[in-house]
């Protein structure tokens, strides 16, 4: 079956039980929403309607906002792009706002001067100053000592702000006092109403933060904790921003660990692609991977955290490799089976033949086998296999159950949930999902699963696709980077599936393990969503990669009527124990994205744009 016939499929499956679930109307909806995106709705897309920016104007609240001091170094500004920028600014929909210009153009430039000279004399909210060229750090520090703002943004001297952009900001930070806020971007090659595309970033995620600046812009922090941190470091040119935001973020949790920006979902800013700016790949600029790997690394030692910044699968990528705390804790691996002892004996010989971590017991967990060839398969493995043995649940299955007994045996400081159909494929497979488990506030690791045509099967769970979850990027080729690098770096989410799942023991048990009301559905999910809750984060790394046979061991549910009547149950379960609103919100997958594919395309409904 082709992947395109997969995802047709699975679309007709999904919208036979939204129809059935949420009537014909809302499957009405959706269908137009698809519809209208995929033909008719790529002129200002993100754009709000002329109606909301008047509203917007009128609004008196406005005035009484915190003024929001734009900091742009200019250089060299090609005049068109110098003007667009000014007029970008100069029709904000909020008037809270001021532009610092800071201007090191050399002498064959002098019309940089002019054009901003003429609208700083029109408009007293523009602040131009020329300035000695020591590199866009220096030169937007110089632009922060001119900003008389409560709060500072970053802009680029070609790129544009949205209409509303000021409005929006200054109307989050007045309602929540957020110290840092942060906004989805586009990019465009001429004008905004016609995005190549839109950049739909998630909340927070801190160890995706670490992996690559997801944040970008529009970036807006106050004054007074841009001015904590010392400002920009030029010794981070290149990726000076990643770096400001990284130690940001840290002075912020210095006096609250809790402290996080805040993410606002709406299209701020335009990114203009042209073949010197970093928004077309950082192959234009090369140092800048260099200097995002020094901010990590500086991050790191600021922060206390033992491992080391290397280059990650893409340029623009970092990695960073945890120090293994020593001696190595035990990781007891908690292996389900019935018969298929040739899947087993596979799962089993992959581990030992090709993992380097070398602590680890394995405890096979026996469900109700009827082959004989199984009891003689389990007779010989303590010998074939060192740390291994089997221990016997007796009952009807139910994974939770199994897991859940099986841990009684466990004496790892860690448990790794395993399938029996899923195969090794790099020997630090381990290494890695410990050192990720391992870190503050990191309670469950998930890893890299792919079906055995090389197409992906897992990388990463988000809630509320399909109506209740789905995983990231399924049937994307192996070796891509995905959607904004989110297939090649650690990172962030909000459940990873237990056919790989790394968790530290005492959270297991803190959290009472596996809900065993899920006797096969969403057990994974309802797990990490509690786990998440207690106040444990969910991570996931690519450079843990093993192939999973996909539970072949125990069929479909989908032409089975009891099995389809356990899964609607199990459906309607996570609903109850959850919320529905808080499965259609995966804070690690923005509202802007589709819940109907898994591929991080754009929703057919951009309503929250508007």
């Amino acid at each position: 079956m082709s992947l395109e016939t997969k995802r047709i499929k699975e679309l007709f499956g999904y919208a036979r039980t939204l129809t059935k679930e949420q009537g014909v109307g809302v499957m009405a909806g959706r269908a137009v929403g698809f519809f209208k995106r995929r033909f008719f709705g790529k002129k200002a897309r993100y754009l709000p309607a002329k109606q909301t920016l008047d509203v917007q104007r009128a609004d008196p609240a406005a005035k009484t906002w915190p003024t929001i001091s734009i900091l742009t170094p200019l250089y060299n500004t090609p005049p068109q792009f110098l003007q667009q920028f000014l007029n970008s600014v100069q029709a904000q929909t909020a008037p809270n706002w001021q532009l610092v210009l800071v201007d090191a153009s050399d002498d064959a430039h002098p019309d940089v001067a002019k054009t901003v000279q003429a609208r700083a004399a029109q408009d007293k909210r523009i602040v131009y100053a020329k300035i000695e060229n020591k590199g866009i750090a220096a030169n937007t520090n110089e632009a922060a000592k001119l900003a008389t703002g409560d709060y500072l943004a970053l802009a680029d001297h070609d790129d544009m702000l949205a209409p509303h952009a000021v409005y929006c900001m200054g109307r989050a930070l007045a309602e929540s006092g957020a110290a840092f806020a942060y906004s989805d971007e586009a990019l465009f090659e001429k004008t905004p109403e016609h995005p190549r595309v839109g950049h739909f970033k998630p909340d927070y995620a801190p160890e995706y933060l670490m992996a690559v600046n997801y944040i970008c812009h529009l970036a807006v922090f106050k004054k007074s904790l841009f001015n904590a941190v010392g400002g920009e470091r030029p010794t981070c040119d290149g990726a000076q921003d990643h770096d400001l935001f990284l130690r940001l973020i840290d002075e912020m949790q210095r006096t609250d660990p809790a402290a996080k920006p805040l993410h606002i979902p709406q299209v701020l800013y335009y990114w203009r692609v042209h073949a010197a700016s970093t928004s077309g790949g950082t192959a234009a600029k090369p140092y800048v991977e260099q200097a995002a790997q020094r901010a990590v690394a500086d991050h790191l030692a600021a922060t206390g955290r033992q491992g080391r910044a290397e280059p990650g699968k893409f340029p623009g990528t970092c990695h960073v490799v945890w120090d293994i705390p020593e001696p190595q804790p035990l990781v007891s691996i908690l292996i389900p089976n019935k018969d298929h002892t040739d899947d087993l004996e596979k799962c089993l010989h992959s581990i030992y033949a090709k993992t380097t971590y070398e602590n680890f017991e394995v405890i096979v967990i026996e469900n109700n086998s009827t082959d004989p060839a199984t009891a003689a398969y389990y007779k010989k493995l303590p010998d074939r296999y060192d740390r291994a043995r089997v221990v016997t649940y007796k009952g009807g299955f139910n994974f939770s159950r199994i897991n859940n007994f099986g841990r009684k045996y466990a004496a790892g400081k860690y448990l790794l949930l395993l399938n029996n159909d899923v195969e090794v494929i790099n020997g630090d497979w381990l290494t890695q999902m410990v050192g990720e488990c391992s870190q503050p506030g990191v309670g469950i690791c998930g890893a890299m699963l792919y079906y055995p045509d090389d197409t992906i099967q897992h990388a990463g769970i988000i809630t509320g696709l399909g109506g209740y979850a789905g995983h990231s990027h399924k049937y994307h080729k192996r070796g891509g980077s995905g959607y904004m690098f989110r297939l090649a770096t650690v990172q962030d989410f909000s459940a990873v599936t237990a056919a790989c799942l790394l968790v530290r023991t005492a959270v297991y048990d803190e959290v009472h393990g596996l809900d065993e009301e899920f006797t096969v559905a969403y057990n994974d999910v309802d797990f990490c969503l509690r786990v998440r809750d207690a106040g444990y984060r969910i991570v996931w790394t690519p450079y843990a990669e093993l192939y999973h046979y996909e539970s072949k061991s125990r069929g479909s549910d989908e032409n089975d009527p009891a099995k389809k009547a356990r899964f609607d149950a199990e459906h309607n379960r996570l609903y109850a124990v959850h919320g529905r609103d808080n499965i259609l919100h995966d804070p690690y997958y923005s509202p802007s994205l589709s819940l109907d594919y898994e591929d991080f395309r754009e929703s057919g409904d951009l309503r929250n744009l508007k």
